[in-house]
């Protein structure tokens, strides 16, 4: 199992915006997609990759079970819904986008139908979105080790959650870092600016190739083409160890996504 280390996501672009979005990104090169159920843009996104023209199996393109669909007479028919939207016969990742603790299915019973959901075909590969430790465990116990093949977590400068991540190195499971800008706020900080500086570089491809080096996959997005060009330059740019040991000091456990009902006791 592999994941694409460098794709664009598509959080809250929807119509026009997110089509565009897409087919610039497919345009300048990027081959890794991410949406999801509640974004409510799978059709815009297969629009784009459809007035895009590239071929199917030279794109990796993740979507997300919402928490309304996973019970085990649910999951598989909402993912071959979300296939139609995005006008394909299979997606290469299937996430479970939040936990939701206490919403009535058992966690074992969603793993559970996911693993069909790729048995069927439907999917590739399967994963997990804002797990913490204790629930990434309950997962791995479920469709087995090595099965999962990311947990995608909000990750930036600013909140590092290191005790997570090592944790899921030690099990094989890729982290996929979204917010990884931390909606702008850490494009504002003077300690990345210096290092953009001295790289001549932005602070966005300072911040995604901090995520890079360190082994994550990123997905950031942007409406303007220009974005979506500058931020793919960050796969170019080497941090040397005092960077890295800079960008470590910035930690400040800054989350910025942690929705009640749906967000775990964070690590």
């Amino acid at each position: 199992m592999s994941i694409p280390s460098f794709g664009v996501g598509t959080f809250r672009l929807t119509g026009q915006a997110a089509v565009d979005s897409v087919r610039n990104a497919l345009e300048l090169g990027y081959r890794a997609i991410d949406t999801a159920q509640i974004y409510g843009n799978e059709a815009d996104v297969g629009q784009g990759i459809a007035e895009a023209g590239v071929k199917r199996d030279g794109l990796f393109v993740t979507t997300k079970i919402w928490t309304e669909h996973y019970a085990a007479d649910k999951l598989v028919p909402s993912l071959r819904d979300s296939l139609n939207k995005l006008r394909t016969d299979y997606v290469d990742l299937t996430l479970i986008h939040w936990p939701a603790p206490g919403n009535g299915v058992a966690l074992s019973e969603t793993m559970k139908a996911l693993a069909e959901a790729r048995a069927l075909g439907l999917t590739r590969q399967i994963g997990i979105s804002n797990f913490n430790i204790e629930l990434t465990r309950q997962a791995i116990e479920v469709v087995g080790k090595g099965e999962i093949a990311t947990n995608q977590i909000e990750l930036s400068p600013y909140l590092q959650s290191r005790k997570l991540t090592a944790f899921l190195k030690e099990q094989g499971i890729a982290v996929t870092s979204y917010m990884t800008l931390a909606y702008g706020k850490v494009l504002q900080d003077p300690v990345l600016a210096r290092i953009a500086a001295r790289h001549e570089a932005t602070v966005a491809q300072v911040a995604l190739a901090w995520a890079l080096q360190l082994g994550y996959a990123v997905i950031p997005s942007s409406t303007k083409r220009e974005n979506l060009a500058s931020n793919l330059l960050a796969r170019e740019l080497r941090l040397d160890a005092d960077d890295m040991a800079a960008i470590a000091r910035l930690e400040r456990n800054g989350r910025e996504v942690s929705p009640e009902g749906l967000a775990p006791d964070w690590d």
